[in-house]
This record gives structure tokens, C-alpha cells and sequence, in this order.
């Protein structure tokens, strides 16, 4: 769970998640100013501090932890820290990857009830451009970049996720249709977050976010 001055939400996700469906949760403070951290190791996750601000890097961060336990996990969940998602939905993400031998699943909003204003038109356009753009040039389905979503650890070992800001979910979908993993999406429910997007939120973070991922649908194309 990457999570920057979330203090007001991180309760809210934390305690939501069933837990006994997982092993560690691990919440990464991308240099909050608000306590976000705190909060979230009051309520029982593991905290991990990375100060170089972006999404990915603090996915990276929390991954870096992962690699280090002595036993490692099966599946990993990410989630955001806003709690737009509904963290009570995780066994449904993780189920066809037990049952069906997934190896990636999308929680889809698009698939899902949102809640009105839940997704800004901005967002909801962005999606559905990147995810035709990856149908057109990859041969994948997805109606989606949702944050909320499953994967197995072997398969994100060899996807080899390097992005540290915007471009995270639409790398981590690109990567699996050029590895040609078995990947599916389940609809999932959505609300409005806790406090103001910091990147739908602000023209800025729009702008900044809409290129970032177009470039890496095209980065990929070409590559090896």
C-alpha cells in the first residue's frame, strides 16, 4: 500500500482488510508530513519509510521489503491507501489466481458500481484510451488500470517492475502481454477517496499522469 499524508483514510483501508487471508501488510510512508506512518503501524501494518516521492517508488520500496523476508509470499495485493477501494473485496481478486491459475487480476471499476464522482471524466476517458491502446498493440482485454489488484509473486518477479511514478499499473499490464501471462479482471466496487487526488485532483497531476502512461504503452511496443 503505497501512502503519502493519508493519515485520514489509512484506519479507514487498514481495518477493512480480512485478515486472515494475508501474511504481512505492508504500507509504505512516501514521506508523509501528517503521520500517515504512524497511523498505519497503530492499526498493525508493517511500515516502510521511502522518501523519494512517486507511486511506483513506493511500491518498489515495499517490495524491497518483501524480497528480504525468508518466506515468500504467493500471491501480492496492491491496494490503494485513499480507501476508494473496498479492501473486504480482496478474496474475489485473489480467487481466480488460487482456483483458475491466474497470474494477474484487475480489479475493474469499469466492470464495477462506482460511486457517483467516485472517478473524475478525465480519469474515466484515460482509462479507456490506454486500455483500447493495449488491446490495438498487445492482444490483451482490459477495461482497466485499477490500482487494486492481484498478482503472484512469480509472475512479478518476471515482470521486473521499474517504473517510480505514473506509469506503474499500465507497466505491470504491458509487461504481462509481452510475457503473455494469464491475466482476468473481476468488477469491484468504488467511492469517493478520503481527501483530494493528488494527481486527478490537480490539472498538473492529470497531465503529468495522461503522458507518462501513453508513453509506456508505446515504450513497450518495441522492445525486447
Amino acid at each position: 500500500m503505497p501512502a503519502y499524508n493519508e493519515a485520514k483514510s489509512i484506519a479507514l483501508v487498514l481495518n477493512d482488510i480480512p485478515r486472515a487471508l494475508v501474511r504481512h501488510i505492508v504500507v509504505c510512508d512516501n514521506n508523509s508530513t501528517d503521520g500517515t506512518g504512524a497511523v498505519a503501524q497503530k492499526h498493525g501494518a508493517t511500515v516502510v519509510f521511502q522518501r523519494e516521492r512517486g507511486y511506483g517508488n513506493a511500491c518498489l520500496k515495499a517490495l524491497d521489503w518483501i524480497h528480504q523476508q525468508k518466506v515468500l509470499p504467493d500471491i501480492v495485493v496492491f491496494l490503494d491507501s485513499d480507501y476508494s477501494d473496498h479492501p473486504e473485496e480482496l478474496f474475489q481478486l485473489v480467487e481466480p489466481l488460487i482456483i483458475n491459475q491466474f497470474d494477474m487480476v484487475i480489479g475493474s471499476r469499469a466492470l464495477g458500481n462506482r460511486e457517483r464522482g467516485a472517478m473524475q471524466p478525465q480519469q474515466i476517458f484515460g482509462n479507456w484510451l490506454a486500455t483500447t491502446l493495449i488491446r490495438w498493440f498487445y492482444g490483451y482485454h482490459f477495461t482497466d488500470l485499477g490500482p487494486f489488484r492481484a498478482i503472484t509473486y512469480s509472475a512479478l518477479q518476471k515482470i521486473g517492475m521499474e517504473d517510480k511514478n505514473f506509469g506503474w499499473t499500465v507497466e505491470m499490464q504491458v509487461k504481462a502481454a509481452k510475457l503473455g501471462l494469464r491475466c482476468t479482471e473481476v468488477a469491484v466496487q468504488y467511492r469517493r477517496r478520503v481527501g483530494i487526488s493528488k494527481i486527478s485532483g490537480t490539472v498538473k497531476g492529470t497531465i503529468l499522469a495522461g503522458y507518462k502512461i501513453l508513453w509506456t504503452i508505446f515504450k513497450y511496443i518495441f522492445s525486447k
